[in-house]
């Protein structure tokens, strides 16, 4: 479930054109645009659906996919161990920080403590299937959407990259990313060795740009989740947006390709991982890397109004 392709290579290993060029992830080379597997969960009826969606993807050229043990309880991670085969050279990022709560008001809890992270690391372990995982997201909760850390929970981040380091010094890990962290916070976890951001950011919510800015200068993924916005009511959407829709309309694109698209144009080091349970987005959003923004369609787009995305979920 790694990746050893060619620095910069326009191929994946199975010799498929990269859906939106080629990108940087922890040293290794991947599609632009990749996959987010939370969706999945949605399939959980329909296991074949699940694993023929994760095969589609790779198929096409998708060679980044971007999960979690506490997708689905287990279920994601399990269908990506059936989908994937060595020969796929796919890159498989995962997260801690949170565990599954099916009971409660939102699926996930909290799971911040050293002793919890490495718990989660053992888990997502066993169901991938694997011995060692690519990369593995430390899920902070100090900023953007969902959960807020109390308590016992309220743990230094310093704490939480030591019990990091070590399980990659261990093998376990490969490289340490972070989500849902500040600029501060990002600033002191460089000498960890940070490789990839995932922060909610989109063409509507961009109060990240200094982070992206720093992120790129550093060699650092930038990983956005929730590209498009949100689906919560409080959230910016980018496809409310009326010069999105200009864009669309002359490109004979949908919206959200636009909004995808975009992001891809914004910053090189811009990983994408739009996530779906349907084969006709899941195409959509891989045909994302052909869309030619022009100069006025894209000083259009960078003038759309700016929003905060630090809604609570509830």
């Amino acid at each position: 479930m790694t990746s050893t392709g060619t620095p910069s290579s326009p191929l994946t290993a199975a010799g498929t054109p990269r859906p939106g060029g080629a990108g940087q992830l922890a040293g290794r080379t991947v599609s632009r645009i990749g996959y987010g597997a939370m969706q999945l969960e949605r399939l959980r009826s329909d296991r074949a659906a699940a694993v023929a969606l994760v095969r589609r993807a790779v198929e096409r050229g998708v060679d980044h996919l971007d999960t979690a043990q506490f997708y689905g309880d287990g279920f994601v991670n399990e269908v990506i161990r059936e989908a994937l085969r060595p020969a796929d050279d796919v890159v498989v990022v995962s997260k801690v920080g949170a565990d599954p709560d099916p009971g409660g008001p939102l699926p996930l809890r909290p799971a911040q403590r050293p002793e919890e992270l490495r718990a989660s690391v053992e888990d997502n372990l066993r169901s991938l299937g694997t011995d060692r995982i690519a990369v593995v997201n430390l899920r902070r909760l100090d900023t953007g959407p969902g959960l807020r850390a109390e308590g016992d929970q309220v743990v230094a981040l310093d704490d939480q990259l030591a019990v990091l380091t070590r399980m990659r010094d261990e093998g376990k890990i490969g490289a340490i990313g972070l989500s849902s962290v500040t600029l501060d916070g990002l600033r002191r976890a460089l000498p960890a060795g940070v490789v990839c951001v995932q922060n909610a950011y989109s063409l509507v919510s961009r109060d990240d740009e200094d982070m992206l800015t720093l992120c790129s200068a550093e060699g650092i993924a930038w990983v956005p989740y929730f590209p498009l916005g949100g689906a919560f009511p409080a959230m910016p959407k980018v496809a409310d947006e009326p010069a999105v829709h200009t864009a669309a309309q002359a490109l004979g694109v949908t919206p959200a390709q636009v909004g995808l698209a975009w992001l891809l144009r914004h910053a090189p080091n811009v990983l994408l991982i739009p996530g779906t349970a349907d084969p006709g987005h899941l195409d959509a959003n891989i045909a994302v890397g052909g869309i030619a923004l022009d100069g006025e369609a894209l000083a259009a787009l960078d003038a759309v109004r700016s929003r905060s995305a630090d809604v609570p979920l509830g």
